[in-house]
């Protein structure tokens, strides 16, 4: 197993490793609770049951699709990298695909398992390794640094350290409640340990956040271990039936599903970039593996919309989990086995609250901007287009919108400063789609 992952090699050991996917899987583990809940429409009362999914079903789904993508990354891609089923894609086959425009909740799946085999088939003929590989390197910093701005400001907001102001859109929160003052809590006992250069300070800032949380009833102690595994029952094989409805094969439809490439390919190959760099793992602006580490998304996603569930994709929470020391896959097989673990004990989910998980966030975040230093920023050709995608992520709160008013920017810097030979070809492609993405689509 050592020599299969290269432990000596990458300077990781067992130990390391298990903290680090374990760290991932806290960092991560509110999927869990989130998605069934986002599915569902539980939050949105007087609907018909025929357009809600099952909470238990979707429950299972996001576990087991979540364990097959990580198993799929780990042991293939041998990359400290998780998936699961993501947040915003979820809101969009929720919310957008099927309340705001009356589409059947089996057509969606429908739609995200046609994408799947688009993905699958597009990682097959080395495509999508060849687009990560064609991204500049000054770009793939920007993305970085944006990954790492936006999981922090989503740390924040989990946090309610920054709310929603209808004047300035944001504004900072009140800082006396007891959230708020447990995850600066944990923001300060991470921070004390990071910089004492304790190995797994995330993962340990965690556990004592959760204690202390639990001392002064700000976290509730769980008071069942062990529940029954729920049916997928509801929604397993669902997806198949929309196929032979005359009405699935509409024009709408193409909308949707291409909807759900673009975002899921530019969300998972950002942020695979981004810890790919973070753990130190890019050689020569280049990912190793790249092809087998995006075939797990693709695979992850079919089975997933098999199960019941929207788009499996790479998760940035992982970068909580490289902080912790993880360097190679095995930390996704851990992550793995503790997705597998949750089925049977999803009580024990209730004590990953927000206030937990927001410190590592933030901490990560302080880490990712560090690739700001790689980027030629005297050089405005350069500047513009990396400042653009970094700033647009949090702000639009879309990793793949970044990407795309990056791509629109670079050759047209790049062409104005007479840099066209810098140019690979398919940045001008990118230039095109993402100009009729804006048109279109948004």
């Amino acid at each position: 197993m050592k020599n299969y992952f290269q432990f000596e090699k990458l300077g990781t050991s067992y130990r390391q490793e298990f903290l680090g996917g374990l760290t991932t899987f806290l960092a991560m583990a509110y999927i869990l609770v989130v998605n069934p809940l986002t599915l569902s429409l539980a939050s949105i009362k007087g609907l018909p049951d025929a357009m809600r999914m099952d909470y238990g079903s979707v429950f299972v789904a996001t576990a087991i699709a979540s364990a097959i993508g990580s198993i799929v990354m780990g042991l293939l891609g041998k990359y400290p990298l998780a998936l699961a089923p993501g947040m915003g894609l979820n809101a969009f086959f929720a919310y957008t695909v099927v309340l705001g425009s009356k589409i059947p909740w089996q057509h969606a799946l429908g739609a995200v398992l046609i994408s799947g085999v688009f993905f699958f088939l597009l990682t097959l003929t080395g495509l999508r390794e060849k687009i990560i590989n064609a991204i500049p390197v000054q770009l793939k910093h920007a993305v970085g640094a944006g990954i790492g701005l936006f999981i922090t400001f989503i740390g924040f907001q989990d946090a309610g350290i920054i709310v929603k102001n209808d004047a300035t859109l944001v504004a900072l929160g009140d800082l006396s409640k007891g959230p708020a003052l447990l995850a600066i809590f944990g923001i300060i006992i991470t921070v004390i340990m990071m910089t004492r250069g304790i190995k797994g300070s995330v993962f340990y800032g965690m556990i004592v956040t959760t204690i202390v949380g639990m001392i002064f009833h700000l976290i509730a102690v769980p008071h069942q271990v062990v529940s029954a595994v729920p049916s997928v029952k509801p929604t397993f094989g669902a997806v198949f039936s929309s196929f032979g409805d005359s009405s699935f094969w509409s024009t709408g439809m193409i909308g949707i599903i291409l909807t759900f490439l673009f975002v899921d390919f530019f969300d998972n190959a950002g942020t695979l970039v981004a810890v790919a760099n973070q753990a130190g793992l890019m050689k020569d602006n280049k990912l190793p593996n790249a092809g087998r580490a995006l075939l797990s998304d693709s695979i992850a996603t079919i089975v997933g919309a098999v199960l019941g569930t929207s788009t499996t994709t790479s998760y940035i929470e992982s970068s909580a989990g490289v902080a912790s020391g993880a360097r190679t896959g095995f930390a996704s097989l851990v992550t793995a086995g503790f997705f597998i673990l949750a089925l049977f004990f999803f009580p024990l989910l209730s004590v990953i609250t927000a206030p937990v998980t927001a410190p590592a966030l933030i901490i990560v975040g302080v880490l990712m901007v560090s690739s700001l230093r790689h980027i030629e920023w005297d050089k405005f050709e350069i500047a513009v287009p990396a400042f653009l995608t970094m700033i647009a992520m949090p702000l639009s709160y879309s990793i793949a919108t970044g990407i795309a008013i990056g791509f629109i920017f670079y050759p047209i810097t790049m062409i104005v400063k007479g840099r066209t030979k810098e140019i690979n070809p398919i940045m001008y492609f990118f230039f095109v789609i993402f100009l009729l993405y804006f048109i279109f689509l948004k």
